[in-house]
């Protein structure tokens, strides 16, 4: 799913000089490691790495140089992926089961890219307000930083998940 992703998304992860494609390519596969486990047995739990991961990505957006309707654009392919590829197991649900799930998944893509739009928002709001010595802050992170954010990300969602495959 996160390789059919990038392929809609196309230029825009490949015409800004903020991050290479295969770490743009790792962002999205986060995002769905975490989705993936907001619609298991532990979603209380991973609530709120899905809001910090979302949050994350839209600030990652804003340095990309993506307009805010990019951003929730980005979020809604999200959906209609997760719409495609499940459409055959819900249809498979009794009707009542499967609305309650496609409803789930809707209310959760909907927190997803309201803050993804925080995170973008804070991000624009970061680079208008100079720094404490007077320098514009660099709107540009390097590969590191999303490399060393990606892996927190999935070090918490582990912690969260692995335990509960262990027993």
């Amino acid at each position: 799913m996160a390789a059919r992703w990038v392929e809609w998304l196309g230029d825009r992860i490949t015409s800004t000089r903020t991050a290479s494609a295969e770490l743009a390519d790792a962002e999205f596969r986060v995002l769905l490691e975490v989705f993936a486990a907001l619609v298991g047995p532990l979603r209380r739990e991973v609530r709120p790495v899905w809001a910090k991961a979302t949050e994350r990505y839209g600030r990652h957006a804003a340095a990309r140089g993506l307009a805010a309707g990019e951003v929730v654009e980005e979020m809604q392919y999200l959906r209609e992926l997760l719409i495609r590829y499940l459409a055959p197991a819900i249809a498979a649900l009794r009707p009542r089961q499967g609305m309650a799930l496609l409803l789930r998944l809707n209310r959760l893509v909907d927190k997803g890219v309201a803050m993804a739009v925080v995170g973008y928002t804070d991000e624009l709001v970061k680079t208008l307000i100079p720094a404490a010595d007077g320098d514009a802050p660099d709107r540009v992170p390097d590969d590191s930083d999303l490399e060393v954010w990606l892996h927190s990300i999935r070090a918490e969602l582990e912690t969260i998940v692995a335990p509960e495959y262990r027993h």
